[in-house]
């Protein structure tokens, strides 16, 4: 995962443009990535699919040639979907079109202008305050023209149409856990995915983020109720504890799914309730949508300095963090794939456990105390309207005893699947 994402840094990515295309088929080289081409001037709903942004160069000269603002240095240096300009103008003039970070004078932050035509330059305040009172060749050599905008999509099929979404924006530029660790952790559970039977079908996504998860709603308005569960990731290298932000409704399975992992990972963590503000989770989340879709990341959006800045590099990202992220969605998957009710089928009193081998031989031992309480558990409450996760979440053992008691009860006939 690490690797991907340090082979996605260099690239410059908008929510149009051939950067995006390139990170696509960067993604390729791992899933079969579906890209579809949505033209310039769809409407989607109240909005519409904006021009399309290239970026060939950039810079700012002083009077003797020098580059002291340059685009190739960084991605950042210029702020995203800039207009075309090429021009000399006094130091006055400029700083009006110059961005800092006045609390972190070696950052260079990460600055948009999407849908206002506008143009700028962002760079750190060091080098704002070293800037001489002189004249300044300005260059961007960029295009807004009719184009698509591109998102990417991989379906995998399941036992049933009901689908899991997980979906992540792919459009920010050399930002590596606010973009690119949400994409690397998506396409590695896409391929641990691909090799095992899977009860539920699984459609991820990776577009730009606002316009592309309002775009792929509005051309698959017809489809979206097959949607049972879903999050968006993001976020999810840094160093800091796990974040959950519940879907709207804040009681899906989704989100007890993910409040059960991570009560049992071991790892700091806080789940918080739905605002209708952060990521593409208010899309789907939307109320002529309500989709069961939450949030996972760590440090939540805008909650470290480092955000939206140069100092969002490979060094701020951890592989280890990326590992035990992708471990947590792996449990919840496992957790929504298993999350069954069942009945008992020896309802009247407690089946004999010891004659089935299920009861520890000597009374008192506390050898095994908690797979024998799992099996009291599950047979207590397995009355046709509990599921698995309620069990676990009642008797306040992992999900994953309460599934293995399951099964071994299963197995000897004491319970059947209900749903």
């Amino acid at each position: 995962m690490y690797q991907l994402i340090a082979e996605l840094y260099p690239i410059c990515r908008s929510i149009t443009g051939q950067g995006i295309r390139e990170t696509f088929g960067r993604i390729q080289q791992h899933i079969p990535l579906t890209i579809t081409e949505v033209p310039s001037g769809t409407q989607v709903f109240d909005w519409m699919v904006p021009l399309e942004w290239n970026i060939r160069d950039a810079y700012v000269a002083d009077r003797r040639g020098i580059r002291i603002i340059d685009f190739k240095q960084s991605n950042l240096h210029v702020v995203s979907y800039s207009t075309p300009i090429s021009a000399r103008m006094s130091l006055r003039e400029l700083k009006e079109h110059l961005f800092t970070l006045p609390d972190h004078p070696e950052w260079i932050p990460y600055r948009t202008s999407y849908y206002k035509e506008s143009w700028g330059f962002c760079l750190s305040h060091r080098q704002y305050l070293e800037l001489l009172d002189e004249d300044y060749d300005v260059v961007i050599d960029s295009s807004l023209e009719k184009g698509h905008l591109t998102y990417g999509e991989y379906y995998l099929p399941g036992e049933t149409a009901d689908e899991v979404l997980i979906s992540c924006h792919a459009c920010h530029p050399s930002l590596c856990n606010d973009n690119l660790s949400g994409i690397a952790v998506a396409t590695f559970l896409a391929k641990s995915l691909q090799a095992r039977s899977r009860r539920y079908s699984y459609r991820f996504l990776f577009l730009p983020v606002t316009i592309g998860a309002i775009t792929w709603l509005a051309l698959n308005q017809r489809h979206v109720s097959n949607i049972k569960h879903g999050f968006v990731l993001t976020g999810v290298g840094d160093e800091g504890g796990f974040t959950y932000k519940k879907t709207r409704d804040g009681a899906a399975d989704i989100d007890a799914a993910f409040a059960h992992v991570l009560r049992h990972s071991g790892e700091l963590f806080e789940v918080t309730e739905f605002i209708p503000y952060g990521y593409d989770e208010r899309q789907y989340g939307s109320p002529g949508f309500n989709l069961p879709v939450g949030c996972f990341m760590r440090r939540a959006n805008g909650g470290y300095p480092e955000y939206h800045t140069s100092a969002d590099n490979l060094d701020f990202v951890k592989p280890t963090s990326l590992s035990r992220s992708l471990e947590v969605v792996r449990s919840v998957v496992e957790v929504l794939e298993a999350n069954r009710r069942y009945v008992n089928t020896s309802p009247f009193c407690e089946p004999q456990l010891g004659k089935r081998g299920l009861y520890r031989a000597i009374g008192g031992n506390v050898t095994g105390r908690s797979a024998e309480m799992a099996f009291l558990w599950v047979l207590n409450l397995s009355d046709g309207s509990h599921t698995l996760l309620q069990i676990a979440e009642r008797s306040g053992l992992p999900f994953s005893t309460i599934k293995l008691a399951a099964d071994e009860l299963e197995g000897q006939g004491l319970l059947r699947r209900s749903g």
